[in-house]
This record gives structure tokens, C-alpha cells and sequence, in this order.
């Protein structure tokens, strides 16, 4: 469904227009991709790192993060090879096997995004909804299980992605992303978007909704109002989901079942299809852009971890006021270390 949404000419038996939006598509992956796979791999590279320096700390949360961190990082590192390919003007470099690869790893990371959101936002709501079946349900080897169950889930069922395959257009030049000129979707395109539609969609926004409509209507009874803390980050982590698939979720999925319809008509105006050509564009990089939100998750409704990074940080500045009184050996600052 990549190579659906990149398609930049179309032609039918009736209509036939010759223009395309090349310069328009290059220009936008090639600056938004670029801007995501730094932002990205910052972000989820920091978010990682002192998450595994602090494990010592183990809960539920945190095992959530680590892994929707891992996939963002999957991803993030895939993305370079997109901006190189549409800085040489939708010409693939790098073979059929990375072709694929590519393909299947925005998708990967795209679905388990949904999923660990979906399965975080569940989790929370059963620890404010139900405090008493918190303790048995929510514990970080539960949570571990949810998330092996979930990456063995999506790179099961995001295995038709790899059909999408580089190939030669009539210049010879290698192309990727993208469909051959005058191919449509066919019935397996239609089955494949309609499920990960609903499963991976639908289905995980309406529980996403259920979910913090109980978590508001608890917050609201007078018994939480005095758990400030709780309620502090149960809010942060509605907006941030929420702004999360109504920004990044919810456009590409709606523009990917209008493209793919779209691609059936028999008469498609040519101003038609260069607007939802721009579109696929717009919203694609949108659906990208989730690698950007995970750390904002991370930040604002966790509390541990703003708590790991506060400690984190006073050790690092500790560290540098030291370091000019004294010249360690490297026994001794291994000792520190340890010590920390």
C-alpha cells in the first residue's frame, strides 16, 4: 500500500494525464523524512538509553516504552534510505532486499506504535478504573507477555508489505515505493487495507476511547481528586495519545480508503488525482511522524521516568563538577559507577 500511495501517473481507458507531482513529492519526503529521522532518533535514542541505565526500576510502563522506543528506532533508521531515494529523484540505490525492508518497517513500526499505545492506555485504565485488579493484572512480566505477543502479531500479519517490490521503469531507472505506471489495486490490496484497517485502526481507537472515558469519569469522583500525581499524568497521557491518532493514525488511514476507491473510478480528472496524489504525500509523512510523539509519551506521562532523568542529570552534572578537582583513575571512576 506504500507503492498504492506514491503512485504519481495515472491512466485509464478514458482519461489519460500525463502530469505529475515529482517535484512537489520529493521535495516534502525528502525534507519531512529528514526532519523525522533526526527528531526520531534523538529522541527515542535519549528516551532508550536511560531507560535501560535505570531497569533496575522495573514496571509495566517502562517495558511499554522500551519496546515502542525499539520500534521507533527500526523505523527511524529505515528513513534515510527514503530521503536518499527522493533526493535522486525516485531513483533506489540500495537493492530489492532494503526495498522491502523499508516498506515493511514504516508499517511495523506504524502498527505496534497503535498497538503499545492501545495496550498502555488499557493498562492505565485498569489501574484507576480497577485499583483492585491492578495488582494481579498490570505487572511488568504481564506487560512483557502483551509485548511479545504484539511484535509477533504485526510482523506476522505486516509480511504481505514485503510484496512490494523495486523495479525498472522505461528510463531503467530503479524505483521503489511506488507501483508500476497503469497498475490498480487489485482484491488482495482491498483485503489487506480493510483489515489492517479495522484491526489495526478502528478497533484500537474505539478501545483507546472506552479506556479514557472510564479513566475521566474515575478522575472526576471526588475520591481521585486529592491523587493529584495520578491524575496529572493519566491527562498527559490522553492528549498525547489522542493528539498522537488524530494526528499521525486517523488522516492516513481515512486518505488510504479514499485513495484506493479513488483508483477505481474510470474517470479520474486530472486535477483530481494530482490533489490526492499531494495528499498521499501529506499524510503519509503524518503516519511517519509517530516516531516524533512516542518521546513526548515517554516525557509527560511518565513520572518514573522524568524522575530517572532528574537523577540521571544530577549524576552527569555531579560528574562534571568533579572531574576538575580530580584526575580519576579509571579504576576509581569504574567504582563510582558501580556505585551509582
Amino acid at each position: 500500500m506504500d507503492g498504492v500511495g506514491n503512485m504519481t501517473v495515472s491512466s485509464t481507458s478514458t482519461n489519460i494525464c500525463n502530469d505529475t507531482i515529482d517535484d512537489f513529492r520529493n521535495q516534502v519526503y525528502s525534507t519531512l523524512y529528514s526532519m523525522i529521522s533526526v527528531v526520531g532518533f534523538i529522541g527515542n535514542g535519549f528516551v532508550l538509553y536511560v531507560l535501560i541505565k535505570t531497569c533496575h526500576e522495573k514496571s509495566a510502563f517502562q517495558i511499554y516504552m522500551i519496546n515502542l522506543a525499539v520500534a521507533d528506532l527500526l523505523c527511524v533508521c529505515t528513513l534515510p534510505l527514503r530521503v536518499v531515494y527522493y533526493v535522486h529523484k525516485g531513483i533506489w540505490l540500495f537493492g530489492d532486499f532494503l526495498c522491502r525492508l523499508s516498506t515493511y518497517a514504516l508499517y511495523v513500526n506504524l502498527y505496534c506504535s497503535i498497538f503499545f499505545m492501545t495496550a498502555m492506555s488499557f493498562f492505565r485504565c485498569i489501574a484507576i478504573v480497577f485499583p483492585v485488579q491492578n495488582i494481579k493484572l498490570v505487572s511488568h512480566k504481564k506487560a512483557r507477555l502483551v509485548c511479545v505477543g504484539i511484535w509477533v502479531f504485526v510482523i506476522l500479519t505486516s509480511s504481505p508489505f514485503l510484496i512490494s517490490t523495486s523495479y525498472k521503469d522505461e528510463k531503467n531507472n530503479t524505483k521503489c515505493f511506488e507501483p508500476p505506471q497503469n497498475h490498480q489495486p487489485k482484491n488482495h490490496v482491498f483485503v489487506l487495507h480493510y483489515v489492517s484497517l479495522f484491526a489495526g485502526f478502528i478497533i484500537p481507537f474505539i478501545i483507546i476511547i472506552v479506556c479514557y472515558t472510564m479513566i475521566i469519569l474515575t478522575l472526576l469522583k471526588k475520591s481521585m481528586k486529592k491523587n493529584v500525581s495520578s491524575r496529572k499524568k493519566s491527562v498527559r497521557m490522553i492528549i498525547v495519545v489522542t493528539a498522537a491518532f488524530l494526528i499521525s493514525f486517523m488522516p492516513y488511514h481515512i486518505q488510504r480508503t479514499i485513495h484506493l476507491h479513488f483508483l477505481h473510478n474510470e474517470t479520474k480528472p486530472c486535477d483530481s488525482v494530482l490533489r490526492m496524489q499531494k495528499s498521499v504525500v501529506i499524510t503519509l509523512s503524518l503516519a511517519a511522524s509517530n516516531c516524533c510523539f512516542d518521546p513526548l509519551l515517554y516525557f509527560f506521562s511518565g513520572g518514573n521516568f522524568r524522575r530517572r532523568l532528574s537523577t540521571f542529570r544530577k549524576y552527569s552534572l555531579s560528574n562534571m563538577t568533579n572531574v576538575p578537582k580530580k584526575k580519576a583513575s579509571f579504576s576509581e571512576k569504574g567504582e563510582e559507577m558501580h556505585k551509582a
